[in-house]
């Protein structure tokens, strides 16, 4: 990417990443392989083994910390030593296997982060006994809990947890009428017979814990991770203490800064998915660092609770999704204190679940050099529930390309030639066997080598230099074609879109499959836009905003450049609208980590895609103009 501005040469800060050389050997069926030079170190047996580590070690040091549920939203946090921590998981595991709770009867938690769900998550692994986290939209937003009694069918949970009776008793009742409730908080412990999680914790440990946990091996099941089921029903991902231990081992030599002081995050994605429940909550635990609950929600109307806690917390590594750096840009350009906390000792921006736009990008660069004259590292890689979740990082300046950069130390990954695309395919400890009771969809994720089918599309950074690492090239199965038999790339071509309409746009939905053109619907940036008017305070809704003339024009002269860019019809977006009402979690569109699900897009928002191709198109409609 050429400079365009001065922050984008600026030097970043030093830290301490791992190495890249790696091995690449070129199959005569077109396929390329790579392998890091650098083995993989010896790992955990258990996942807890560092729990036990620490707790030993280092005990005084915090593991978790939350703000108080009824105290001061400001100032003050509840803080889990490691010591703390371990005694308390050791006593759940006790009760656990007091209820006869195993394999067979699983454990499900329904709730939101917090420290009561991460206790029973830790004490389930340290006595090997399988657990599944479950996004709350499944138990707060449905009407008759479809998915919840897939999910009871499914895994026959002997025991099921939430954080509150209110908000999930009706659910947890309709679903799972014969597991046995744990609620935490008073409130919930009286309620239709739930079980207070205080409960639990009195239970005194004896040598059957410390027995489970000797008896637990590499491939016992640690947690099963259902995938949002978006295109069908969900799949329960299995994943062994093997994969996390394993895992956790590869992104530490990755990014060795992480031992050399205990990590601290600040963090909000969510346990129920595998960006936040097992990369990051397990990394802090893995390296002995602290875990920060951060309260807020990726959104500009949610974020201001993020803003608090990280003016009181500095992280040394940050995770997040784009759109929540998107929300959280406009609090670091006009607040010193958050600034000066955010920077003082973080090491590393780390962003997953989309692309992130180059604006926000660029955004980040500017405050930081303009903060401490330096830029910090914004890197990403691939990410899936299956592969542990990073098989792949990058491990060096992207110069804001949208790289996934190498594997790690002990994967093996193959590019395989599909529909004129490379396929990335994933070998190694960090893998999932395959899926919880399927045996059918496990055959089918798997080549004849034994490879993970990932369904991810990659290209080569160099061609002559493959070791020069890969960048994300969409997904196989969300690519079509056109009537005309040519097939449309959906993943770069989303990434050109939203480079072409940024800072006025989100995110981007590509439509066309079956028709003759490619069209889109474009997600704006509504404060961007409101910016963009003679007066930007007028209250007008978002739908009088986007129909305003100069609006208006500013998208279309975003889309005339698209559209000139292209090379053919396949590569050239030709229409768009503009959506006034945005993606939410409620209406299915947004994933829990804040991206677009484009499948459920194109599906709930089937009218606006046939306005999109009309013969006759309507106002709302932006047509390319000829150049």
């Amino acid at each position: 990417m050429p400079s365009g501005d001065p922050w984008f040469d600026a030097p970043y800060r030093a830290v301490h990443l791992g190495p890249t050389d790696c091995d690449v050997h070129r199959s005569a069926d077109g396929s390329i392989r790579l392998r890091l030079k650098e083995p993989l170190l010896a790992y955990p047996r258990r996942y807890t083994e560092r729990l036990v580590q620490w707790a030993e070690t280092t005990p005084d040091q915090v593991f978790l910390a939350r703000r108080p549920p009824a105290g001061p939203a400001i100032g003050a946090w509840e803080t889990l030593s490691y010591r703390q921590t371990h005694a308390r998981v050791r006593s759940i595991g006790q009760a656990l296997l007091d209820r006869g709770l195993s394999a067979r009867r699983p454990v499900m938690i329904l709730s939101e982060n917090d420290v009561e769900n991460q206790l029973l998550a830790l004490a389930c692994t340290h006595v090997g006994i399988p657990y599944v986290p479950v996004t709350p939209a499944y138990s707060l937003l449905s009407k008759d809990y479809a998915k919840l009694r897939f999910l009871e069918a499914c895994v026959r949970p002997g025991l099921v947890f939430a954080s509150s009776a209110q908000a999930y008793g009706a659910a947890a009742r309709a679903a799972f009428p014969r597991a046995e409730l744990v609620v935490a908080g008073a409130q919930g412990a009286l309620a239709g017979g739930a079980t207070p999680f205080a409960s639990l914790l009195d239970v005194e440990p004896g040598p059957g814990v410390d027995a489970a946990y000797d008896a637990i091996e590499p491939g016992h099941v640690a947690k099963v991770l259902f995938t949002s089921g978006t295109t069908g029903e969900p799949k329960g991902v299995v994943l062994n203490h093997r994969m996390l231990c394993s895992n956790r081992q590869q992104v530490q030599q990755a990014m060795p800064f992480l031992l050399e002081a205990p990590p601290v995050l600040v963090d909000w994605l969510p346990w129920h998915h595998t960006f936040g429940g097992t990369n990051n909550i397990g990394l802090a635990l893995y390296c002995g660092g602290s875990y920060y609950l951060d309260p807020g929600k990726p959104l500009a109307d949610g974020v201001q609770a993020t803003v608090e806690a990280l003016r009181e917390i500095s992280p040394t590594i940050y995770y997040n999704t784009p759109a929540g750096l998107a929300a959280l840009l406009p609090h670091l350009r006009c607040d010193e204190v958050l600034r000066q906390r955010f920077f003082a000792r973080l090491q590393l921006l780390y962003y997953g679940g989309a692309v992130l736009p180059r604006h926000v990008w660029a955004g980040l660069d500017e405050v930081a050099v303009g903060h401490m004259g330096q830029r910090v590292l914004i890197v990403s890689g691939i990410g899936s529930t299956e592969c542990g979740p990073v098989p792949t990082t990058t491990s060096w300046d992207p110069r804001r390309e949208p790289m996934v950069g190498l594997p790690l130390a002990g994967v093996d990954a193959k590019l395989t030639p599909v529909h004129d695309k490379l396929e990335l395919r994933l070998k190694g400890d960090c893998i999932s066997p395959g899926y919880w009771n399927d045996p059918e969809r496990t055959a089918a994720a798997f080549d004849e080598e034994g490879f993970f089918c990932l369904g991810d599309a990659v290209t080569l950074v160099d061609a002559e230099h493959p070791e020069r690492g890969l960048r994300f090239d969409g997904r196989i199965a969300e690519n079509f074609k056109l009537s005309s038999g040519t097939w449309v790339h959906v993943g770069a071509l989303r990434s050109a879109a939203v480079a072409a309409f940024s800072p006025l746009a989100l995110d981007v939905v590509i439509a066309g499959s079956g028709e003759e053109i490619v069209g889109a619907l474009v997600f704006p940036d509504i404060a961007a836009c409101r910016a963009l008017v003679a007066d930007p305070s007028a209250t007008l809704d978002a739908a009088s905003l986007l129909a305003d003339p100069v609006v208006r024009q500013h998208f279309q002269q975003r889309l005339d450049a698209l559209a000139a860019a292209g090379t053919g019809s396949a590569s050239r977006i030709v229409r768009v609208v503009i959506e006034a009402e945005p993606a939410t979690l409620d209406s299915g569109e947004m994933t829990p980590k804040s991206a677009l699900s484009a499948a459920a897009v194109l599906r709930r928002r089937a009218g606006v895609v046939s306005e999109l191709f009309s013969s006759a198109p309507g106002p709302r409609v932006l047509c390319a103009r000829p150049a």
